[in-house]
This record gives C-alpha cells, sequence and structure tokens, in this order.
C-alpha cells in the first residue's frame, strides 16, 4: 500500500507540474529536499543516540520487571481466557511494558513470543482468537508514556520547545488506547465476528517454523529471552538512597519555589500554564534524571549502560536516512507542482472545519500504513513550516497518537500463520481514527 501512495505522488506531482508550468521548482524541490532529509537525519543522531542511551539505562535498571507487576491485574480483566500463570500473560505483559517506555527493539520480541503463546491456547488454528485480536488493538494503539522520537526530531529541527507535544500525545494515544479495547470488546459480540462462526480453509491450516521469529525480526529465537530485557533487581545501600532522596528533594523544592514566584508576579495566573509550562520545560530534565538515578539505586554503571544503548541509537538514525529521503523528496515534490494548492482549496475547506490544516492530512493517511514514512513525512513538515508552528505541533501529535497498524497485524499473525483476522483489524484502523482525531482536538486545545 505504502508503495503505491508514495509512487501516487511522484506521478501526480509530475503530470501536475506540466500543467501548471512548474516542472522547474519541481525538479530544483527534489534535489534540495534529499540533501535537506540527510541534513535532518544527521542532526537527529545525537538526540536518537541520548534518549535511547537512557533506556537502555533504565532497562538494565529492572524498570521494565516494575511495570510488569503493576499490570498483571488489569491484564487479568483483559484477558479472561488466558491463565494467569500461562507464558503467553507474561509475554504480552513485557511488550506492553517495553512499549510504554518506548522500547521498540524489546517490544517486538516479546510481542511474537506473546502470539505464539496464544496460539498455543487457540482451538482453531489459522483463526485469531478473542485475545490475539484484543493484543493487536493494544500494540496498535501505541500506549507509551515518553514520545522521545518525536521530541529527539523537533529538538533536531531547532524547536525551542521539543517538549511541549509530550502531554497531549499521552492524552491521545491513551484514548486510542480506550477505543481500541472497547471496539473489541464490541465487536466480539456481533455474530460475524463470533469465532465459531469464522470458516477456515484447509490451505490455512498452521504449518510450524521453529524460526518464524527470527525471519521477522532478523534475529535468533533466542535473543529473546526475557531476563535479557528484565535487568537487574538488586538496589543499592542506603547511603545511595540517601543521596538519591536529597536529590529528588531538592528538585521538588526548586520547582516549587519557582512556581510560587510566578504565580506572584503573574498577572494573570492560570494553573493550565503551569501544568504546560511544567510539560515543556521542567518534565524532560526531571525524567531524564530521575530515570539515571533509578539506574544508580539499582547498582546499574549508568554511563557504560548508557554508551551501549547510544551505540543503537546512532544505527536507528542512520537507519531511517532512506525512508526520509524518499518521503521528504516526495512531499516537496508535490507541494512545488501545485497539488498542495489545489488539494487546499478543495479538500482543505472541509478540514478547516475539523480544525485540521490540510498539510496534516497525509499524515493521518501514512501513519496507519508505514512508521518510517509518517516519520519522515513529520520531518518534512518541520522543514517547510517548523517544528513549534501549529501545524509542526499537530503533526507531532498525531506520530506518537497511534502505531503503524498494518505492519503490526502482518508481522504479528504472520508469525503464527494466522490469516483470518476477524475484527483485529477494524479495531486497530478505529483505535487509529481516534487517535488522530483526539490529536487534532487537543492540538487545537493546548497549541
Amino acid at each position: 500500500m505504502m508503495n503505491w501512495i508514495w509512487l501516487g505522488i511522484i506521478i501526480t506531482s509530475i503530470l501536475c507540474a506540466g500543467f501548471t508550468g512548474q516542472m522547474q521548482q519541481v525538479t530544483i524541490r527534489s534535489f534540495d529536499s534529499a540533501k535537506e532529509a540527510v541534513e535532518l537525519a544527521i542532526n537527529l543522531i545525537g538526540i536518537m543516540a541520548l534518549w535511547l542511551g537512557i533506556m537502555r539505562v533504565v532497562q538494565d535498571a529492572g524498570l521494565l520487571r516494575i511495570i510488569a507487576r503493576w499490570l498483571r491485574r488489569p491484564m487479568r480483566w483483559l484477558f479472561p481466557d488466558v491463565p494467569e500463570d500461562h507464558p503467553a500473560m507474561s509475554a504480552m505483559i513485557l511488550n506492553f511494558g517495553a512499549n510504554m517506555l518506548g522500547l521498540a527493539n524489546a517490544a517486538t520480541p516479546f510481542g511474537i513470543k506473546a502470539m505464539i503463546e496464544l496460539n498455543k491456547l487457540n482451538k482453531r488454528k489459522g483463526v485469531a482468537t478473542d485475545a490475539m485480536c484484543l493484543f493487536l488493538a493494544i500494540n496498535t494503539s501505541s500506549l507509551a508514556l515518553l514520545p522521545t522520537g518525536v521530541m529527539g526530531v523537533r529538538a533536531a529541527a531547532g524547536s525551542t520547545d521539543p517538549a511541549s507535544i509530550w502531554l497531549p500525545t499521552l492524552l491521545a494515544t491513551l484514548t486510542s488506547t480506550i477505543v481500541g479495547i472497547v471496539i473489541v470488546k464490541l465487536l466480539v459480540r456481533l455474530p460475524r465476528f463470533r469465532l465459531e462462526n469464522i470458516p477456515i480453509e484447509e490451505s490455512e491450516k498452521e504449518t510450524e517454523s521453529k524460526d518464524v521469529v527470527a525471519e521477522l525480526i532478523g534475529q535468533e529465537p533466542e535473543t529473546s529471552d526475557e531476563e535479557k530485557y528484565l535487568g537487574g533487581n538488586e538496589r543499592a545501600g542506603w547511603p545511595v538512597r540517601i543521596f538519591i532522596y536529597l536529590c529528588l528533594a531538592t528538585f521538588v523544592l526548586a520547582a516549587v519555589l519557582y512556581y510560587i514566584q510566578w504565580w506572584k508576579d503573574s498577572a494573570d495566573p492560570s494553573g493550565l500554564f503551569i501544568v504546560k509550562d511544567f510539560f515543556s520545560f521542567w518534565a524532560v530534565p526531571a525524567l531524564m534524571g530521575g530515570l539515571l538515578l533509578f539506574g544508580v539505586s539499582r547498582k546499574v554503571a549508568v554511563y557504560e549502560s548508557l554508551i551501549e544503548g547510544a551505540k543503537e541509537g546512532f544505527r536507528v538514525a542512520v537507519r531511517i536516512i532512506p525512508y526520509m529521503v524518499a518521503i521528504l523528496v516526495a512531499v516537496a515534490m508535490f507541494k512545488a507542482s501545485g497539488a498542495m494548492a489545489l488539494l487546499q482549496e478543495s479538500v482543505g475547506v472541509a478540514m478547516s472545519y475539523l480544525g485540521m490544516p490540510t498539510e496534516a492530512l497525509p499524515m493521518a493517511i501514512i501513519r496507519p500504513l508505514s512508521g518510517s514514512g509518517a516519520f519522515a513525512y513529520m520531518g518534512s513538515i518541520f522543514n517547510e513550516y517548523g517544528p513549534d508552528s501549529f501545524i509542526g505541533q499537530m503533526v507531532s501529535v498525531m506520530q506518537g497518537s497511534t502505531e503503524t497498524t498494518l505492519y503490526v497485524l502482518a508481522v504479528y499473525f504472520g508469525s503464527v500463520q494466522v490469516f483470518r483476522v476477524r475484527h483485529a483489524l477494524a479495531a486497530g484502523l478505529s483505535a487509529d481514527l481516534a487517535g488522530i482525531i483526539a490529536a487534532v482536538c487537543l492540538s487545537n486545545l493546548f497549541f
């Protein structure tokens, strides 16, 4: 699907430029935008290295183990058909915990492991169970506590307030998650989606493959061992704990004094402004310091651990360069040809009533299809309008509000040879739509 969308943008741009007389501008912008894509990716390397390094610290410190413990009770309610002590339950908990921390490299192996274990409970091979559909819906809603990737791109693009999208993004992804769960619970009651009513063909019976995980995620199955991602559980002594407590108390005191002084000096004090200001400028340093101190509290060598994670961040930033070049060139040609202006004069009128600028519409279309494509399109918006513009803020929230639904369904269901996905696709796309609508509404509210 993404192949046809990208090709359609390129061909439409060339044909439109032929009628509008903008072929020279299309040619110039195709070269300039390719150079801009590489420059943006290079600027992103440092940010990605820093935050993936910090995420490696908390991974080694065992924060994933703590989140897994918190999630056990709601998981029993969400997945009543899965025994509490079944390996599928542990794998799903670790997958959700890794996603919440932004540990995509850990989340994918856990997700595939969860699907394999869920398939062992499946009495109709080749057909998705209720638990599988719900698991996929939650995954595609992209519930994450910290959109580090988006904030990193914003910082690399020169944003003066890269963390301003944190709170609206968190609320938008929470909305998509809740909608995804509700839709799954509702659709499963319809006769059309009931498990016993789904036909299965002989050709769709399960075929065993021990290396399917390695084929899908590019690594050996044994590297997805849970202990690799759970981290240590050893705590530091009391002198270190006292030091950590003093650091936290000092930070809280500084924040309280700052906002008390601001409240006194402000002519029009507002609680909403305090919340926005805290999440924009105070929350990121607080999170950074807090995560590092958590690593210290679990006897993690934070510097060495951060360096190892930073190496992965460097590789990630380099890997996205081809995607950014492809998307930025296509978008630049589309705008230079005059096609974007025509789109604004037609679809833009309807979108304006919904509070969505026309330039944000491609983001809403690309996001469920290609994560890298959406990431690159967000970069093109930053280049054109700036990361702190209204459209820049909106596409940032959109990027963090949902997940690449079609890719997730293909990888996870493909790992267990499930061909009848039942209501998983409808629930995933509904969660995407809810996340996009929430992103538009929250962007208009906050920005």
